[in-house]
Parts: C-alpha cells; structure tokens; sequence
C-alpha cells in the first residue's frame, strides 16, 4: 500500500525499522507492573502483558488474516483490553483505528467508511450501534470485548492462542509506517484522520520522559479516553516505553478521579487532564482536605486553562504543569518546566525536545515577541497528513511546517502562551477578540462551573460577544455582577454583550466545548 506523505521531513526516517517496547520490557522488566486496569481489578507485569499482547496479534494474523498496513478498529472504553490490542497490531504493522465511543451511528459510519477496517474490536456495551454499523458497512470480522467472566469471547481467543509471536522479516516495520489513524475531534466539522508513524509515537515518547522523569518507578494513571491522543500518548505510550505502571480509569466521576490520584496504594506520580476536568475535581467536597504529596507531575492541556484554575491547584500544593499537543503533533510539542510553574504560570512553556516551534502571521512571516500569530511547529512527532485528505494536507503544511490553527505568542524569555483557537477568535468594531482571554476573566467570579464565549453578528460592531455560564446550585448571579466585572477587567470592545445561563456546556468526549452548537 502506497501513501503520499506531506511531511518531506519525514523521508528522513525511511530506512530505520520500529522496536517492539512490549517485547523488550518483559525481557528486561518482566516482574515490573504494567498495567492496572481499576474496573476489573486486573493486573498484569510486563511480562503477562506483552503474552496477551502476543495471543492477540497470532489471533488477529491466523485467524483474520490482517496484515500489515490493514486497518483494525476498536470501539471501546478504557481498559487494558485496548492497550493490548493497540500493540498486538503493533507487532503486525496493522494500522489501528481508535473510534470515539460517545459519537453517533452516522457519526461512526463516515469514520467507518472512511477507514475502511477489515475488523472491528468492541465493549459489548456497544452491540447496539456495531449492529448498526454493520448495516451500513460490511465490516469483514468483528470481536466482542466483554468483562462476564463467564461468557468473554475476547479472552477465550486469547487462551486459543500462543503467548510467542514470531515477526515477518520480509514485511519489516519502519518508523515511518503509520501505527494509527487517529480522527481529530471535529469541533467545526467533518473528523479528519491523522496517520500516526511509529516515528511519532517514539519521539513523543522521548519528547514526554526527558521532562517528566519517566522511569519504571512511575506510575501514569489514564484519565483520558484511550482513543483519544491525550490519553494514549500523555502518558499512557511514553509510560510503556518508559517501563512504567499504567494505571486505567474507565469512566471519569470527579470525586473518584481526585480519590484515585491521592490514594498513596496507587501510589501515582503523573497524570494528565483537560481544564475541565481540573475544574471538576476541584468543585468535590474532598479536595480541601486532598494531599497530592507522591504526585511528580500533574499536567493540563488540550484546551486554554483558565487562570483562576491553575492558582486553585498551585495554592493547594500541586503547581500544574501546562502544556501545549494536539493529534497531529505527536501530541507532545511545548512543555513549562517544572521550575518555571510559578513564575510562568499561564504559559504552555518551550518547545520539547527534537521539536522546532514559530509563531507567523497571515503571510507566514515570524512575528516580534508579544505580538499574536498562529503557532507553527516541525519535527519528526509531526504527522505526516491525513487519511484521504489531500485538500486538507496541501492546506495544512507548509515545507514540513505543520499549522496549528491556534493563537499564540511570546514573551521576552521565549516562553509560549496560547491565547485561543484563530476559529474561535471574532471581531468586534475592528478589534481581535479572544474568548479565551474573556473567560478566563469570568472564571475569578465566586460559583462559576463553566464559562464559553462565542461572538455572534452585531448590525454596528459586526459581531459581539455572548457568554454562555454554567454555575453551582444555589447561586444566583446577576448580569450587572457578571457584566461589571468583565468591564473592570477587560477593554470595552471585549466585554460580552449577551448573557445566557445553560445546565451543560455541549462537549466532545475529552472535554472540549463543542461552540459549534452555542448560538
């Protein structure tokens, strides 16, 4: 199967073959623990892990026929089941295809169709909607994921497998093969499948362990759901390639969550989560009392943080460390050091390890340090285009350089600070709007669960902002309030001219405002 990448960087690493992590870590680190799965209460060392690795990836070859370059879907929620499958068809050179669980049939149908999987692995709780999909696409094998210890399809093949996998040396992987078609969260429309190269998924894996501290002491606990690259590569991937203990959350509940990081049988020392899911833990009735001493570092990203966020979590002890990814990027590409948590609190930090960053206006000309531009980034986690998209991939790069489509800008350190999506920017009278830089304002009010800011069209001004707040029960905020605190804060043209209270901000599955359906 022949792919045309975008990324001319990327031919670099043509010739040089991918390592088998799971392999090697239960030869060197057999006893160590790798995973915990806190749902089933399963626990398995590197050893038993990379042996239920090898029946799955002898299952997928014998009994399905995958080779490599063949895509495979799974449709599950978290698990050491999804581990296990993505690097069973590791070990192949399949291609996985990690669906979104919270999206509709429709929704399903056109990933489905658009990366044609010869097979589907998926939690029983999903039948209903793979029933559906089979319908309407003819997905050749499919395989049931179910946790019955009394009827397990998924384990059964596993026992009729060997616990030995023997590599093709005429169908050798290289760095440069795609692992994984990952879709982007399709906050403004259509979902577009990122290849993931195995070249990626290494050198974020050493992008995330040299400013980390990584060891096989760590223990990484998965918040984020795996099909997601906030929850497989920070840290789930980097913490295998370290050697290290995964810790898996199924469903994320915010008082268990906040239980689960503080317990010190866990024993966690990194974890990572979206500001939301910050805000949440920190509304629980257990969070003043919380010791996070046995945390090394607890990191943010995948949207804007509201400062009132960050100083929540620095004045209980636990300085959060913030950073900047997204899928195409590896995810890792900027990072605070730890030593600059407080000084530079507010800020994504400096470019990682092997990763070269920008910051360009319109014409794609670097601008001057604290002016606002798009962040542009290189380097070998940057992935090569998308699946089936050769509009989007002639659009998004420019000679290797990847464009983010975010906001940025620097100060006179060098240190990188995201002001917003450029989508989500509007203007007002003439005037850049940031409705990051607005809500993080709404956010120092007493009560506030939630804030979004959206601009909608103005007749005089052109657009103009509407805040839309979610808040705790029992609070009764005023306009004026909210209104007359944005005026003391904020520059006039910015103050938001609409008010609307809401039960629920619409989010995606990792916690993302969906302002596509705010109006």
């Amino acid at each position: 199967m022949s792919i045309d990448f975008v990324n001319d960087d990327s031919q670099l690493y043509r010739p040089i073959s991918a390592y088998d992590w799971t392999q090697y870590h239960s030869d060197v680190n057999g006893n160590n623990c790798a995973i915990i799965d806190l749902d089933s209460e399963k626990v398995f060392n590197y050893r038993e892990f990379n042996e239920r690795v090898c029946q799955l990836a002898n299952y997928l070859r014998e009994q399905w026929k995958i080779e490599k370059s063949d895509r495979v879907a799974i449709l599950a929620k978290n698990g050491n089941e999804y581990l296990e499958f993505y690097y069973a068809c590791s070990k192949i050179g399949a291609i996985s295809v990690l669906l979104n669980w919270r999206l509709s049939v429709p929704e399903l149908e056109f990933i489905i169709k658009d990366s044609a999987p010869r097979g589907l692995f998926f939690d029983c709780e999903f039948e209903k909607q793979v029933s559906e999909l089979s319908k309407l696409y003819d997905i050749e094998h499919t395989l049931c994921i179910s946790r019955d210890l009394a009827d397990n399809p998924y384990e059964d093949v596993l026992l009729r497998h060997s616990n030995k996998f023997v590599f093709n040396s005429e169908n050798r992987i290289r760095l440069i093969d795609v692992q994984t078609i990952m879709y982007t969260s399709g906050t403004t429309g259509k979902p577009k499948g990122a290849m993931i190269t195995y070249n990626m998924t290494l050198f974020n894996a050493i992008n995330s362990t040299v400013p980390l501290g990584l060891s096989t002491e760590s223990a990484n606990l998965v918040i984020l759901p795996l099909f997601h690259t906030g929850g497989l590569n920070c840290y789930a991937n980097p913490a295998v390639h370290a050697g290290a203990t995964n810790i898996i959350i199924r469903d994320f509940e915010p008082a268990d969550c906040l239980q689960k990081i503080v317990d010190p049988n866990l024993g966690v020392t990194h974890f990572l989560a979206v500001p939301s899911i910050y805000q949440f833990m920190a509304q629980t009735p257990d969070f003043d009392t919380a010791k996070f001493d046995h945390i090394e570092h607890a990191t943010v990203g995948g949207a804007p943080v509201p400062l009132a966020t960050l100083v929540t979590w620095t004045d209980k002890g636990l300085p959060v460390k913030q950073g900047f990814g997204m899928t195409e990027t590896g995810p890792s590409c900027l990072s605070l050091p730890k030593d600059k948590l407080i000084e530079k609190i507010g800020s994504v930090g400096l470019p990682v390890l092997h990763t070269e960053t920008r910051i360009v206006d319109d014409e794609g000309v670097d601008v001057t340090p604290g002016q606002i531009g798009e962040l542009w980034v290189k380097g070998p986690t940057i992935c090569p285009g998308y699946w089936n998209r050769p509009e989007a991939n002639q659009t998004s790069f420019t000679n290797g350089w990847l464009h983010t489509g975010d906001a940025a800008r620097q100060d006179n350190d060098g240190f990188y600070y995201i002001v917003d999506r450029w989508k989500d920017m509007y203007i007002s009278g003439g005037e850049n709007v940031y409705p990051a830089e607005v809500e993080s304002v709404v956010y120092e009010l007493e009560g506030i669960i939630e804030a979004a800011v959206i601009g909608v069209p103005d007749e005089k001004w052109g657009e103009v902002g509407k805040l839309f707040l979610v808040t705790k029960p029992g609070v009764a905020l005023l306009e004026q309030d909210v209104f007359g605190h944005c005026a003391q804060q904020l520059a006039k043209f910015k103050v938001p001219r609409y008010l609307q209270f809401i039960d629920e901000l619409p989010k995606n599955a990792t916690g993302k405002v969906l302002k596509r359906e705010l109006s």
